[in-house]
């Protein structure tokens, strides 16, 4: 395993949703409250950046061209090249709140949850008052869960029967059974409660081929591989100088190389130069020996 500084500095407050497109081998991310939109070119190096005036929590390509984003509480289309952006859906029942994670399911269905607006300190968090969405290709956007408090990871296992959703504040990671044909969830279940706060605030996640997690731990500088089955850790890899991790997911041309988020929102410049110079930088993390899941894009 060999980990490195793939972009240093990139997200000047969060960076979130990183988003391995295999077409044209570049990976999406997104630094939520400066409102950027990146897209980093593998082959040239490039890192393009579409600026947008307000928090934007994750973008993923669409079918037929175009993005997809998590726009304040609303989902948008995204013009790149114009950079115009064109509301799709609406999240109308909570002003306090915005998108969070977003992620597609193998059948191009995109799954979005909702956190607070303003960051708070933990125990001032509402609990129970964010939900997670469906938008599905004939752009109706559903309501699948509620009373959670952060919305975060979503992910699926590799024979799409069980998904995976994260609740950052009660430190939970739960599994549902997995209707890929419409969509459905069912007997949800605790994969983990890290309550003892060894994994920080569980974050962002994504899976590998053999059905284990990925979860980043936030706080805690770290990345743990999850056996969804046990909860038990198998692998941990560290990033001792940027302890705000936020997210992950496989690219590359073989799918094998883990790309991780991370934020540097709230670090005074004291402490980013002394304790965490690499906060909001992206890492790339090889040699792992094990390959993930592609990520789909939306079919709206």
């Amino acid at each position: 395993m060999a980990t490195s500084v793939l972009l240093k500095d990139v997200s000047m407050t969060t960076g979130k949703s990183p988003f391995w497109d295999e077409s044209t081998q570049a990976l999406l991310h997104v630094d939520i409250e400066c409102g950027d939109v990146h897209s980093w070119n593998s082959v040239t190096g490039e890192d393009s950046v579409v600026n947008l005036d307000g928090n934007v929590s994750f973008v993923i390509p669409r079918e037929n061209g175009g993005h997809v984003i998590g726009f304040h509480r609303e989902i948008y289309n995204l013009d790149w090249k114009n950079e115009i952006v064109t509301v799709i859906a609406e999240d109308a029942e909570s002003k306090a709140y915005r998108m969070s994670d977003g992620k597609c399911d193998v059948a191009g269905r995109l799954w979005a949850g909702t956190t607070q607006k303003t960051r708070r300190p933990r125990a001032e968090v509402p609990r129970g008052e964010a939900a997670l969405y469906c938008l599905d290709s004939d752009g109706v956007l559903k309501k699948k869960r509620d009373k959670i408090s952060v919305s975060s990871g979503i992910a699926w296992s590799p024979d799409n029967t069980v998904m995976y959703h994260v609740d950052s504040i009660p430190r939970k990671i739960y599994a549902f059974d997995y209707d890929v044909a419409n969509g459905d969830i069912s007997n949800e279940r605790v994969v983990r409660h890290a309550a003892d706060g060894s994994l920080g605030l569980p974050d962002g996640m994504t899976s590998d081929v053999e059905g284990k997690l990925w979860l980043a731990c936030f706080g805690e500088g770290k990345v743990v591989r999850l056996d969804p089955e046990t909860g038990k850790i198998l692998q941990e890899v560290m990033f001792p100088q940027a302890k705000l991790i936020t997210s992950c997911c496989f690219g590359g041309k073989n799918l094998d190389e883990l790309y991780i988020t991370s934020r540097r929102y709230g670090l005074t410049e004291s402490h980013f130069m002394r304790e965490q110079p690499y906060a909001g930088s992206i890492f790339r993390v090889t040699a792992l020996g094990i390959k993930g899941l592609p990520s789909y894009k939306f079919r709206g």
